[in-house]
């Protein structure tokens, strides 16, 4: 029955801040109304850069990831998602394929079915043991080589190479007030919950994480996320 309130509560301040983000976007869409995200012109052409680069240099692994996902069935390969970007915008985040094509309806199945897996994904809006998952999806997923088409998002201008982490509309409403602050920056690549212990963390300390990052930006700041992140990505900490 918790669980259920809980929906029930968050259902309707999911209402109430769809409004507030509607009238958001409508002062933000006013003539001669301007507003950069974090980090501005330097933080963009950073990304611009170092996405070209790493296009290139993992240019075989995107070959490599491909290949393994039409050998599993014959599914496309990318998978997009509608995410919440800059100032509110939906725009469709890339990944390499890893679950299954009815990978919808095998989840609600799996959380009708058992409480306590419900009540994980209500929490984190993740599982350890996700049933959606195609036989090469877990290792891309603890390698995070899913997330590497995402360097397309960022040439876009969609995302950036570190930033919060990108999140789904029924998302904003955990983020209360912090809301303002993800919808002022690109989300991330990478980002503080990436280096900060990922699916491990609550939700609470994920959004507090997004908070503090958008509130102590700095250019030095992401070049130490990214290398931080080497080691997160071949050592899969946190990662499911």
């Amino acid at each position: 029955m918790p669980v259920e309130q809980d929906k029930e509560a968050m259902v309707d301040h999911l209402g109430f801040f769809n409004e507030r983000l509607a009238a958001r976007r409508a002062v933000w869409s006013l003539p001669g109304f301007s507003i950069s995200p974090t980090g501005g012109i330097q933080k963009r052409i950073f990304d611009i850069l170092l996405a070209s680069l790493f296009l290139v240099i993992l240019s075989p692994l995107f070959l490599f990831a491909a290949l393994a996902i039409k050998l599993c069935d014959r599914g496309p390969v990318f998978f997009t998602h509608t995410r919440i970007g800059f100032l509110g915008c939906p725009f469709g985040c890339l990944k390499f394929r890893t679950m299954a094509i009815d990978a919808d309806e095998r989840l609600a199945a799996y959380l009708a079915a058992d409480e306590e897996f419900a009540a994980e994904w209500a929490t984190k809006r993740k599982l350890k043991a996700d049933p959606r998952l195609i036989r090469i999806g877990a290792a891309l997923r603890r390698s995070s080589i899913d997330e590497l088409p995402q360097l397309i998002n960022i040439l876009r201008g969609e995302m950036s190479l570190v930033g919060p982490r990108p999140i789904v509309a029924d998302e904003l409403a955990y983020y209360g007030a912090s809301a303002e602050l993800y919808l002022g920056a690109r989300p991330g690549l990478t980002g503080a919950w990436q280096v900060g212990g990922r699916s491990d963390t609550s939700y609470e300390m994920r959004v507090q994480m997004d908070k503090n990052y958008c509130l102590d930006w700095s250019m030095l700041g992401d070049v130490a996320i990214i290398i931080k992140t080497i080691p997160v990505v071949f050592l899969a900490r946190g990662s499911y």
